[in-house]
């Protein structure tokens, strides 16, 4: 290959690019940041639209609890994390009612059996033979939409065991945030930290092909539809989980000469969850309106059997805004369908919560649709591990060759994965193991 023309190349300027390109550019490192789309952010979506108090999240929107780096970055942006805590109704019986916490007799069963200490299981079987007869009946329909709508998982393939060692842990019933301004204000700051240092951010540039052997790599694809490469000693590759799965034959996949095959068996253990997120906005917030005002301090509605089995609210923020959720298999039922039939669908499942006399369609000014499978550098919204992954995201996040570094939500290995804290952990991970290849690399030159 040719001489490199930086130290590292970073594929893919989402909350993990982002931030090992802080970092690069902070120990003055020469790098360059690669990213497909018109914006950064990747995964990260925010619009903003004349006369909304805060934007349009057609991506990660929520900081599931008190995440290290999430609130680091808030502070360095000069923002804060809006605690987003409110009611929950729920569907039942064909009535909104406050939703009661089941989670902790769903936690109390868990602690009752050992099932999963010698064997993983599928989520759907262990719930079956394992839970249910612990639990009540709502309590083992709640942990089974749960699982389906908070992991945008498909039970019959995600790890029992993850799934209940993330249950357990801080961040399922940890407090609830936003960033105020959006999650796109605390991006732009880490963008804003490469001006004027050795890290350059390209977009609109499609890599197709990464060739590499140790300490060499060069990438190939586009620029501005034209040719392109580039080429550095080192690569950082945040491409999302459902990107580095397709065939190297799908029109769209990145291509590693030689295939990578360190990593095959970390990618087959983990999955892409499906989410189809469809953000509505009405002349008013008329749901706070209704029943003599009875939702106006609700955050979340609920109706398991709608398409959409979840919307939110803005609080505490009042908007007229409401944003529908379909995730895992429900998002997989909804594939296919155009933005007007997921537009309709939603206003459906809203009448399945309200009924008719809300007439939501009559009052709706505008929406937003994102179906995050159907994303071609996306390919799927958060990552889940099925059965078996004990230790695939280690796998997964370990360098190869001292030359491929990789990061985002489904290497995280501290807790947070599937999360932008997990996200933006990794990155500072990786361009530590970066830094350190380097300088180990620097020493033997001497």
């Amino acid at each position: 290959m040719p001489p490199p023309s930086c130290d590292v190349l970073i594929v893919g300027a989402g909350a993990a690019g982002l931030a090992a390109a802080s970092e690069l550019a902070r120990a003055r490192c020469s790098a360059l940041l690669l990213e497909a789309r018109l914006h950064i952010g990747g995964r990260i979506w925010s619009h903003h639209e004349p006369g909304l108090p805060i934007p349009v999240e057609l991506g990660a929107e929520f900081i599931h609890g008190r995440s290290r780096a999430t609130f680091s970055l808030t502070t360095k942006a000069a923002t804060a994390a809006v605690d987003c805590g409110g009611e929950h109704w729920t569907l039942a019986g064909g009535k909104l009612e406050r939703a009661g916490d089941l989670f902790a007799e769903i936690e109390q069963a868990i602690a009752r059996t050992q099932a999963l200490d010698k064997k993983d299981l599928p989520f759907a079987t262990f719930l079956e033979r394992h839970l249910d007869p612990l639990l009540s009946q709502e309590a083992a329909k709640f942990a089974r939409t749960f699982a389906e709508g908070f992991d945008a998982a498909d039970l019959e393939r995600a790890s029992a065991r993850a799934i209940i060692e993330e249950w357990s842990g801080s961040s399922v019933q940890a407090p609830q945030f936003r960033p105020l301004g959006g999650y796109g204000a605390l991006l732009s700051t880490l963008a804003g930290e490469l001006h004027g240092s050795s890290v350059a951010l390209q977009l609109n540039t499609v890599v197709r092909t990464v060739r590499w052997k140790p300490h060499a790599v060069e990438v190939e694809g586009t620029f501005l539809g034209r040719p392109f490469n580039a080429r550095a000693s080192r690569a950082i590759v945040t491409l999302p989980l459902g990107v580095l799965q397709l065939p190297r034959s799908a029109p769209v996949a990145v291509r590693f000469v030689p295939p990578v095959a360190d990593k095959r068996t970390a990618l087959k253990l983990l999955a892409p969850g499906p989410v189809v997120k469809v953000l509505l906005r009405f002349r008013t917030a008329f749901w706070e309106k209704l029943n003599k005002g009875r939702y106006r301090k609700a955050a979340f509605f609920h109706a398991r059997e709608a398409p959409f089995p979840t919307f939110w609210t803005s609080l505490p923020v009042r908007t007229p805004l409401l944003v529908a959720w379909a995730a895992g298999p429900k998002a997989d039922r909804l594939a296919g369908r155009d933005a007007d039939r997921l537009i309709a669908c939603a206003l459906d499942s809203l009448k399945t919560l309200f009924g008719e006399s809300a007439r939501a369609e009559r009052k709706l000014e505008g929406a937003w649709v994102h179906d995050w499978q159907a994303d071609p550098y996306a390919c799927g919204a958060y990552s889940y591990v099925t059965v078996g992954g004990d230790h695939a995201r280690e796998s997964l996040a370990r360098p190869v060759r001292d030359t491929l570094f990789f990061a985002g939500e489904a290497t995280d290995t501290e807790g947070e994965a599937g999360t932008v804290g997990g996200a933006l952990q990794s990155g500072a991970r990786a361009a530590g193991e970066v830094l350190t290849s380097l300088n180990r690399g620097t020493r033997r030159s001497r």
